[in-house]
């Protein structure tokens, strides 16, 4: 049997061809005919919410130090582009509303809450999104299983996804299943190098979404599409979308 379409969201934009987590790589997604993207927020010192994967700068602009010790000002006059190759200079870090706003009539969003140490963030980050009426078109995805709990007694009706870090010298153990029903979780977001046909039936047959997370060459890609997942994020969206549609 064939495994059914599985839809393609840009890791942190188009991350292979353009800076992770700014403009120039969630407008080359759309450019792509990409319909969701994926992308992280942490906290500023002002209490504001930005879009970068790492809790410092270090890796992608051109200063350093922790996001949290920086207003959104300060973290939005750095450099996020030229880390990744001088036609990008002057890419700015996103703030999360700025975003929204931007592709809100354009794509679905699944929001990474990427810190351990981010409480208030979830809920913050759930009030924007309904400032803008994105509910059914956003879903809040987290490691950290604390965070998808705030997400749903703030935001009930907003999906949350458990991405799950099983995988690689660590089995999937099936009390995840058990813990994402108890606590009312939509998606459970397995790592791809775990993933099998077996297991996505079976988190199917318990009603989740199933999403592929570690998507990391063509190889794990064609892996994610054989068992069956209704999505993976990986940071190639065009190659996905060329071999669906060959």
């Amino acid at each position: 049997m064939m495994p059914k379409e599985i839809t393609p969201i840009a890791h942190r934009g188009a991350s292979s061809y353009a800076p992770e987590n700014t403009f120039a790589a969630f407008d080359l997604a759309v450019e792509m005919g990409i319909g969701e993207i994926e992308f992280d927020v942490h906290f500023t010192k002002d209490s504001q919410i930005i879009v970068i994967h790492d809790e410092t700068l270090d890796r992608t602009t051109n200063s350093t130090g922790s996001v949290c010790d920086r207003t959104l000002e300060e973290l939005q006059s750095l450099d996020a582009g030229f880390w990744f190759d001088e036609r990008f200079a002057g890419e700015t870090l996103p703030a999360l509303g700025d975003l929204l706003d931007r592709y809100k009539d354009q794509l679905r969003f699944h929001i990474e809450i990427q810190s351990e140490k981010a409480e208030g963030l979830a809920s913050r980050t759930c009030e924007l999104v309904k400032a803008y009426g994105l509910e059914d078109r956003t879903t809040i995805t987290s490691f950290w299983k604390q965070w998808l709990i705030e997400s749903r007694s703030y935001a009930p009706e907003i999906p949350t996804g458990w991405l799950v870090p099983l995988g690689f010298e660590t089995p999937w153990d099936n009390s995840v299943i058990e813990e994402a029903l108890q606590e009312g979780f939509t998606q459970i977001c397995p790592r791809t190098s775990a993933v099998t046909p077996e297991l996505v039936q079976t988190l199917h047959d318990h009603g989740f979404n199933v999403r592929c997370w570690g998507v990391y060459n063509e190889e794990l890609m064609l892996r994610a599409i054989e068992s069956g997942a209704d999505a993976m994020t990986l940071n190639f969206p065009d190659k996905l979308r060329s071999h669906l549609l060959s």
